[in-house]
Protein backbone atom coordinates (compact mmCIF):
# COMPACT_ATOMS: atom_id res chain seq x y z
CA UNK A 1 0.00 0.00 0.00
CA UNK A 2 1.51 3.53 -0.64
CA UNK A 3 2.48 6.22 1.39
CA UNK A 4 -1.01 8.29 2.05
CA UNK A 5 0.52 10.79 3.88
CA UNK A 6 1.67 14.30 2.17
CA UNK A 7 5.17 15.00 1.10
CA UNK A 8 5.02 17.88 3.28
CA UNK A 9 4.45 15.59 6.51
CA UNK A 10 6.97 13.39 4.96
CA UNK A 11 9.85 15.45 4.02
CA UNK A 12 9.70 17.34 7.70
CA UNK A 13 12.04 16.33 10.40
CA UNK A 14 10.72 15.43 14.11
CA UNK A 15 11.76 18.04 16.56
CA UNK A 16 15.16 16.54 18.05
CA UNK A 17 14.94 18.31 21.32
CA UNK A 18 11.07 16.55 21.90
CA UNK A 19 12.57 13.52 20.40
CA UNK A 20 15.64 13.31 22.71
CA UNK A 21 12.79 14.27 25.73
CA UNK A 22 10.62 11.41 24.66
CA UNK A 23 13.37 9.25 24.84
CA UNK A 24 14.83 10.21 28.00
CA UNK A 25 10.99 9.52 29.72
CA UNK A 26 10.81 6.32 27.89
CA UNK A 27 13.93 5.07 29.50
CA UNK A 28 12.73 6.69 33.02
CA UNK A 29 9.70 4.59 32.76
CA UNK A 30 11.93 1.49 32.13
CA UNK A 31 13.24 2.68 35.76
CA UNK A 32 16.98 4.13 34.09
CA UNK A 33 18.52 6.97 36.14
CA UNK A 34 18.14 9.16 33.43
CA UNK A 35 19.43 12.94 34.02
CA UNK A 36 17.67 14.64 31.61
CA UNK A 37 19.41 18.36 29.94
CA UNK A 38 17.38 18.44 26.66
CA UNK A 39 14.39 20.05 26.88
CA UNK A 40 14.93 24.03 27.00
CA UNK A 41 12.50 24.73 29.93
CA UNK A 42 12.89 26.75 33.29
CA UNK A 43 12.37 24.76 36.56
CA UNK A 44 10.73 27.37 38.37
CA UNK A 45 7.25 27.80 39.12
CA UNK A 46 5.34 30.79 37.51
CA UNK A 47 5.85 33.69 39.60
CA UNK A 48 2.25 33.81 42.18
CA UNK A 49 1.49 36.95 41.28
CA UNK A 50 0.81 35.45 37.55
CA UNK A 51 -1.23 32.58 38.67
CA UNK A 52 -3.11 35.61 40.97
CA UNK A 53 -4.24 36.85 37.29
CA UNK A 54 -4.95 33.85 36.14
CA UNK A 55 -7.27 33.03 38.61
CA UNK A 56 -8.16 36.33 38.92
CA UNK A 57 -9.59 35.95 34.97
CA UNK A 58 -11.57 33.05 35.62
CA UNK A 59 -13.15 34.36 38.15
CA UNK A 60 -14.32 37.51 36.39
CA UNK A 61 -15.24 34.89 33.50
CA UNK A 62 -12.79 35.21 30.65
CA UNK A 63 -13.89 32.03 28.84
CA UNK A 64 -14.94 32.92 25.37
CA UNK A 65 -12.97 33.30 22.17
CA UNK A 66 -10.28 36.06 22.35
CA UNK A 67 -9.88 38.52 19.51
CA UNK A 68 -7.75 36.77 16.61
CA UNK A 69 -4.62 38.63 17.39
CA UNK A 70 -4.99 39.67 20.94
CA UNK A 71 -6.94 41.00 23.66
CA UNK A 72 -6.11 45.06 23.18
CA UNK A 73 -5.46 45.04 26.85
CA UNK A 74 -2.70 43.08 26.27
CA UNK A 75 -1.39 44.27 22.86
CA UNK A 76 -1.53 47.89 24.73
CA UNK A 77 0.57 46.25 27.77
CA UNK A 78 3.02 44.82 25.25
CA UNK A 79 3.63 48.16 24.01
CA UNK A 80 4.89 49.40 26.84
CA UNK A 81 6.71 46.64 27.35
CA UNK A 82 8.55 46.92 23.86
CA UNK A 83 8.86 50.81 24.54
CA UNK A 84 10.12 49.88 27.62
CA UNK A 85 12.80 47.37 27.74
CA UNK A 86 13.84 47.58 23.91
CA UNK A 87 13.23 51.59 22.94
CA UNK A 88 10.88 49.97 20.51
CA UNK A 89 7.84 51.65 19.24
CA UNK A 90 5.05 49.89 18.25
CA UNK A 91 1.52 51.04 17.85
CA UNK A 92 -1.60 47.75 18.94
CA UNK A 93 -1.86 47.77 15.26
CA UNK A 94 1.45 46.24 14.63
CA UNK A 95 1.37 43.58 17.52
CA UNK A 96 -0.37 39.93 17.27
CA UNK A 97 -0.28 37.38 20.22
CA UNK A 98 -0.32 33.90 19.12
CA UNK A 99 -0.13 30.35 20.59
CA UNK A 100 3.48 30.46 21.97
CA UNK A 101 6.47 32.17 20.03
CA UNK A 102 6.67 28.72 17.55
CA UNK A 103 3.17 29.75 16.55
CA UNK A 104 4.07 33.15 15.89
CA UNK A 105 7.44 32.06 13.47
CA UNK A 106 5.03 29.89 11.50
CA UNK A 107 2.91 32.39 10.56
CA UNK A 108 5.71 34.76 9.98
CA UNK A 109 7.15 32.14 7.40
CA UNK A 110 3.73 31.28 6.10
CA UNK A 111 2.90 34.72 5.33
CA UNK A 112 6.31 36.18 4.03
CA UNK A 113 7.83 33.12 2.01
CA UNK A 114 7.12 32.43 -1.54
CA UNK A 115 8.59 29.07 -2.67
CA UNK A 116 11.90 29.46 -3.86
CA UNK A 117 12.60 32.38 -0.99
CA UNK A 118 15.80 31.79 0.57
CA UNK A 119 16.30 32.66 4.20
CA UNK A 120 19.46 32.96 5.64
CA UNK A 121 19.99 30.94 9.21
CA UNK A 122 23.31 31.93 11.19
CA UNK A 123 24.10 28.85 12.71
CA UNK A 124 23.65 27.44 15.13
CA UNK A 125 19.77 28.02 14.96
CA UNK A 126 16.44 27.20 17.05
CA UNK A 127 15.93 23.73 16.02
CA UNK A 128 12.60 24.58 14.71
CA UNK A 129 13.42 27.32 12.06
CA UNK A 130 15.03 24.94 9.55
CA UNK A 131 11.95 22.88 9.38
CA UNK A 132 9.69 26.13 9.54
CA UNK A 133 11.27 27.58 6.73
CA UNK A 134 11.29 24.75 4.34
CA UNK A 135 7.60 23.92 5.17
CA UNK A 136 6.67 27.21 3.93
CA UNK A 137 8.49 26.70 0.64
CA UNK A 138 11.38 28.96 1.68
CA UNK A 139 14.74 27.58 1.22
CA UNK A 140 17.27 27.80 4.59
CA UNK A 141 20.85 28.93 3.88
CA UNK A 142 22.82 28.02 6.52
CA UNK A 143 26.10 30.54 7.54
CA UNK A 144 28.12 28.23 9.60
CA UNK A 145 30.19 29.78 13.20
CA UNK A 146 32.19 28.38 15.54
CA UNK A 147 33.17 28.12 19.33
CA UNK A 148 35.66 30.48 18.50
CA UNK A 149 33.82 33.01 17.27
CA UNK A 150 30.82 32.95 19.92
CA UNK A 151 28.73 31.32 17.48
CA UNK A 152 28.11 34.47 15.82
CA UNK A 153 28.27 35.51 12.00
CA UNK A 154 30.20 38.38 11.10
CA UNK A 155 29.34 41.01 8.69
CA UNK A 156 31.60 39.35 5.79
CA UNK A 157 29.77 35.94 6.02
CA UNK A 158 26.30 37.62 6.22
CA UNK A 159 27.40 39.71 2.94
CA UNK A 160 27.91 36.51 1.33
CA UNK A 161 25.24 34.48 1.81
CA UNK A 162 22.95 37.30 0.45
CA UNK A 163 21.73 36.26 -3.02
CA UNK A 164 18.86 37.81 -5.48
CA UNK A 165 16.62 35.22 -4.06
CA UNK A 166 17.23 36.15 -0.32
CA UNK A 167 13.84 37.02 1.32
CA UNK A 168 14.87 36.78 5.07
CA UNK A 169 17.43 36.56 7.88
CA UNK A 170 16.64 34.81 11.04
CA UNK A 171 18.54 34.93 14.14
CA UNK A 172 18.02 34.37 17.70
CA UNK A 173 20.06 36.48 20.68
CA UNK A 174 20.35 35.09 23.32
CA UNK A 175 20.69 32.28 21.15
CA UNK A 176 18.99 29.00 21.32
CA UNK A 177 21.06 26.82 21.98
CA UNK A 178 24.23 28.50 21.44
CA UNK A 179 23.59 31.16 24.59
CA UNK A 180 25.56 34.09 22.12
CA UNK A 181 24.34 37.47 22.66
CA UNK A 182 24.37 39.85 19.84
CA UNK A 183 25.51 43.81 21.19
CA UNK A 184 24.44 47.31 19.76
CA UNK A 185 27.89 47.30 17.90
CA UNK A 186 27.90 44.28 16.24
CA UNK A 187 24.22 44.23 15.32
CA UNK A 188 24.65 47.71 13.66
CA UNK A 189 27.39 46.25 11.35
CA UNK A 190 25.02 43.87 10.48
CA UNK A 191 22.33 45.97 9.49
CA UNK A 192 24.94 47.79 7.77
CA UNK A 193 25.14 45.20 5.13
CA UNK A 194 21.26 44.68 5.36
CA UNK A 195 21.09 48.67 4.33
CA UNK A 196 22.40 47.84 0.57
CA UNK A 197 19.44 45.42 0.45
CA UNK A 198 16.30 47.04 1.23
CA UNK A 199 14.16 43.95 0.33
CA UNK A 200 15.59 41.69 3.06
CA UNK A 201 13.47 41.20 6.44
CA UNK A 202 14.96 40.43 9.55
CA UNK A 203 12.79 37.97 12.04
CA UNK A 204 14.90 38.69 15.88
CA UNK A 205 13.83 35.95 18.10
CA UNK A 206 14.35 37.92 21.28
CA UNK A 207 12.31 35.01 23.79
CA UNK A 208 15.78 34.39 25.79
CA UNK A 209 15.68 38.80 26.07
CA UNK A 210 15.75 38.76 30.20
CA UNK A 211 17.68 35.68 30.56
CA UNK A 212 21.12 37.68 30.06
CA UNK A 213 24.50 38.24 32.05
CA UNK A 214 25.81 40.65 29.57
CA UNK A 215 25.00 43.92 31.38
CA UNK A 216 23.03 44.92 28.14
CA UNK A 217 20.30 44.10 25.30
CA UNK A 218 20.00 45.25 21.89
CA UNK A 219 16.69 44.76 19.55
CA UNK A 220 18.44 45.16 16.36
CA UNK A 221 15.02 46.84 15.26
CA UNK A 222 16.48 49.78 17.36
CA UNK A 223 19.39 50.15 15.19
CA UNK A 224 18.17 53.27 12.27
CA UNK A 225 16.37 51.91 9.18
CA UNK A 226 15.57 48.43 10.96
CA UNK A 227 12.44 49.12 12.66
CA UNK A 228 10.20 48.76 9.28
CA UNK A 229 12.11 45.79 8.48
CA UNK A 230 12.41 43.67 11.37
CA UNK A 231 9.93 41.43 12.98
CA UNK A 232 10.27 41.29 16.92
CA UNK A 233 9.16 37.78 18.53
CA UNK A 234 8.69 37.19 21.71
CA UNK A 235 6.92 35.50 24.77
CA UNK A 236 6.23 35.04 28.22
CA UNK A 237 7.60 31.49 28.06
CA UNK A 238 11.18 31.32 29.23
CA UNK A 239 11.80 34.34 31.36
CA UNK A 240 8.62 34.13 33.22
CA UNK A 241 8.47 30.38 33.41
CA UNK A 242 5.24 30.13 31.73
CA UNK A 243 5.69 27.14 29.03
CA UNK A 244 2.52 25.66 29.28
CA UNK A 245 1.00 29.20 28.97
CA UNK A 246 1.69 29.37 25.32
CA UNK A 247 1.91 32.57 24.56
CA UNK A 248 4.37 34.08 22.18
CA UNK A 249 3.39 37.59 20.41
CA UNK A 250 4.75 40.09 17.96
CA UNK A 251 6.06 43.44 17.14
CA UNK A 252 6.20 43.63 12.93
CA UNK A 253 5.47 46.22 10.39
CA UNK A 254 1.59 46.33 9.96
CA UNK A 255 1.30 44.99 6.85
CA UNK A 256 2.80 41.84 8.12
CA UNK A 257 0.94 41.97 11.35
CA UNK A 258 -2.17 42.13 9.35
CA UNK A 259 -1.51 39.05 7.46
CA UNK A 260 -0.18 37.04 10.36
CA UNK A 261 -3.49 38.12 11.79
CA UNK A 262 -5.63 36.68 8.54
CA UNK A 263 -3.93 33.18 8.86
CA UNK A 264 -4.02 32.92 12.60
CA UNK A 265 -7.88 33.41 11.70
CA UNK A 266 -8.11 30.16 9.46
CA UNK A 267 -5.65 28.02 11.94
CA UNK A 268 -6.12 28.58 15.47
CA UNK A 269 -8.03 32.09 16.29
CA UNK A 270 -7.20 33.50 19.09
CA UNK A 271 -4.56 32.29 21.80
CA UNK A 272 -5.99 30.80 24.95
CA UNK A 273 -8.34 33.76 26.88
CA UNK A 274 -6.64 32.77 30.31
CA UNK A 275 -2.98 32.64 29.54
CA UNK A 276 -3.38 35.98 27.76
CA UNK A 277 -4.84 37.82 30.78
CA UNK A 278 -2.10 36.38 33.09
CA UNK A 279 0.49 37.41 30.10
CA UNK A 280 -0.85 40.88 30.78
CA UNK A 281 0.35 41.19 34.17
CA UNK A 282 3.68 39.65 32.72
CA UNK A 283 4.12 42.20 30.28
CA UNK A 284 3.44 44.99 32.70
CA UNK A 285 5.76 43.97 35.34
CA UNK A 286 9.04 44.98 35.89
CA UNK A 287 11.88 42.95 34.88
CA UNK A 288 13.48 43.10 38.05
CA UNK A 289 10.92 40.57 38.85
CA UNK A 290 12.79 38.04 37.07
CA UNK A 291 16.73 38.92 39.19
CA UNK A 292 16.08 35.81 41.01
CA UNK A 293 16.01 33.45 38.53
CA UNK A 294 18.28 34.84 36.16
CA UNK A 295 20.96 35.02 39.24
CA UNK A 296 20.43 31.46 39.47
CA UNK A 297 20.44 30.86 35.69
CA UNK A 298 24.21 32.78 35.95
CA UNK A 299 25.39 30.48 38.70
CA UNK A 300 24.29 27.45 37.07
CA UNK A 301 26.29 28.87 33.72
CA UNK A 302 29.45 29.76 35.51
CA UNK A 303 29.15 25.62 37.34
CA UNK A 304 28.93 24.06 33.77
CA UNK A 305 31.21 25.82 32.03
CA UNK A 306 33.58 25.54 35.04
CA UNK A 307 32.77 21.74 35.13
CA UNK A 308 33.02 21.46 31.01
CA UNK A 309 36.51 22.88 31.04
CA UNK A 310 37.72 20.13 33.37
CA UNK A 311 37.08 17.27 30.67
CA UNK A 312 39.81 16.78 28.30
CA UNK A 313 38.59 17.05 24.50
CA UNK A 314 36.12 19.31 25.27
CA UNK A 315 35.99 22.80 23.46
CA UNK A 316 33.45 25.36 25.88
CA UNK A 317 32.63 29.23 25.07
CA UNK A 318 30.92 30.97 27.87
CA UNK A 319 27.55 31.98 26.71
CA UNK A 320 26.63 35.36 27.87
CA UNK A 321 22.63 33.89 28.02
CA UNK A 322 19.92 31.56 27.58
CA UNK A 323 20.26 28.82 29.55
CA UNK A 324 21.88 26.53 27.63
CA UNK A 325 25.86 25.68 26.83
CA UNK A 326 26.97 24.08 22.99
CA UNK A 327 30.06 22.28 23.82
CA UNK A 328 32.33 21.35 20.51
CA UNK A 329 32.93 17.63 20.98
CA UNK A 330 34.24 16.90 17.65
CA UNK A 331 37.61 15.91 18.99
CA UNK A 332 35.77 12.25 20.04
CA UNK A 333 34.84 11.63 16.17
CA UNK A 334 36.92 8.47 15.15
CA UNK A 335 37.69 7.40 18.42
CA UNK A 336 36.24 4.51 19.60
CA UNK A 337 34.49 4.54 23.81
CA UNK A 338 33.96 1.65 25.76
CA UNK A 339 33.42 -0.24 22.65
CA UNK A 340 31.48 2.05 21.15
CA UNK A 341 32.53 3.82 17.76
CA UNK A 342 31.85 7.86 17.65
CA UNK A 343 31.59 9.12 13.88
CA UNK A 344 29.51 12.00 15.00
CA UNK A 345 27.94 14.09 17.46
CA UNK A 346 24.84 12.24 17.28
CA UNK A 347 26.90 9.38 18.19
CA UNK A 348 27.74 11.28 20.97
CA UNK A 349 24.65 12.26 22.10
CA UNK A 350 23.54 8.59 22.00
CA UNK A 351 26.65 7.11 23.80
CA UNK A 352 26.30 10.08 26.60
CA UNK A 353 22.78 8.54 27.27
CA UNK A 354 23.88 5.16 27.00
CA UNK A 355 26.65 5.44 28.65
CA UNK A 356 25.80 7.94 31.02
CA UNK A 357 22.64 8.30 31.55
CA UNK A 358 22.60 11.68 30.81
CA UNK A 359 20.13 13.49 27.74
CA UNK A 360 21.58 16.11 25.45
CA UNK A 361 20.80 17.07 21.63
CA UNK A 362 23.32 16.88 18.93
CA UNK A 363 24.22 19.97 17.07
CA UNK A 364 22.98 18.32 13.91
CA UNK A 365 19.61 19.24 14.96
CA UNK A 366 20.71 22.67 15.00
CA UNK A 367 22.77 23.35 12.13
CA UNK A 368 27.01 22.72 14.05
CA UNK A 369 27.55 18.93 13.58
CA UNK A 370 30.51 19.73 15.77
CA UNK A 371 28.42 20.24 18.96
CA UNK A 372 26.39 19.25 21.62
CA UNK A 373 23.55 21.20 23.08
CA UNK A 374 22.24 20.51 27.17
CA UNK A 375 20.13 23.04 29.23
CA UNK A 376 21.66 23.80 32.94
CA UNK A 377 17.85 24.70 33.48
CA UNK A 378 17.90 22.32 36.50
CA UNK A 379 19.15 21.87 40.00
CA UNK A 380 22.84 22.98 41.06
CA UNK A 381 23.12 18.71 42.41
CA UNK A 382 21.74 17.17 39.31
CA UNK A 383 24.29 19.17 37.10
CA UNK A 384 27.30 18.52 39.16
CA UNK A 385 26.02 14.66 38.80
CA UNK A 386 25.05 14.71 34.88
CA UNK A 387 28.87 16.66 34.40
CA UNK A 388 30.52 13.66 36.44
CA UNK A 389 28.95 10.96 34.49
CA UNK A 390 29.69 12.72 31.42
CA UNK A 391 33.52 12.98 32.18
CA UNK A 392 33.47 9.39 33.17
CA UNK A 393 32.04 8.67 30.14
CA UNK A 394 33.98 10.24 27.75
CA UNK A 395 37.14 9.75 29.52
CA UNK A 396 36.68 5.95 27.61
Amino acid sequence: MSNPLSDRINNLATSQTLAMAALARELKAQGKDIISLSLGEPDFNTPDFIKEAAKKAIDENYSTYSPVDGYAELKDAICRKFKRDNGLDYKPSQIVVSTGAKQSLYNIAQVMLNDGDEVILPAPYWVSYFEIVKLSGGVPVEVPTSVETDFKITPEQLEAAITPKTKMMWFSSPCNPSGSVYNREELTALAKVLEKYPNIYVVADEIYEHINFSGTFCSIASIPGMFERTVTVNGVAKAFAMTGYRIGYIGAPEFIAKACTKIQGQVTSGANSIAQRATITAVDADPSVLNHMVQAFHSRRDLVVGLLKEIPGIKINVPEGAFYVFPDVSSFFGKTLKGTEIKDANDVSMYLLAEANVATVTGDAFGNPNCIRFSYATSDELLKEALKRIKDALAG
